[in-house]
């Protein structure tokens, strides 16, 4: 009768240590799949942000000066957008859990940002190109 107990818990005390093994096998997978995952997430949220902008300010352009439209965009974090004249670009870096990736998109023209840093979340922007007579005048973009 004491073998079957002695076997039982042989038996336990192997099955502990399996599945210590196997916790410390995958959790740190685990972890490395959730921030791939969670970097995705941020550089599709990010690139639809950029592209959102970019678009508004084509449709803003094509309509010539003194055209305006509004856009409601979400920052997945703190932005610093940037233009780039060489290039006709918005840029954004975007940083990644394991490195830093830019993230662009082409307009047609000349952008200037008032506020080139929204925080993280959901915001208005409001890009107009301003009626001053001066047809070489940068479109704004605004963020509320």
């Amino acid at each position: 009768m004491e073998n079957k107990g002695q076997v039982s818990a042989e038996y336990l005390l192997l099955l502990v240590v399996i599945l210590i093994i196997m916790a410390a096998v995958t959790i740190p997978l685990v972890a490395k799949s959730v921030n791939a995952t969670m970097d995705v997430s941020t550089s599709s949220d990010t690139k639809n942000a950029v592209q959102s902008i970019a678009n508004a300010v084509n449709l803003v352009y094509a309509n010539g000066p003194g055209a305006k439209r509004t856009i409601s965009i979400y920052m997945p974090q703190t932005m610093n957008l940037t233009y780039d004249s060489g290039s006709n670009t918005i840029n954004q870096m975007l940083v990644l859990s394991s490195q830093n990736k830019p993230i662009n998109a082409s307009v047609d023209y000349a952008v200037n940002f008032t506020n080139p840093t929204p925080s993280k979340g959901w915001h208005q922007a409001q890009v107009e190109w301003p009626l001053n007579g001066n047809s070489n005048s940068p479109i704004i973009v605004a963020f509320s």
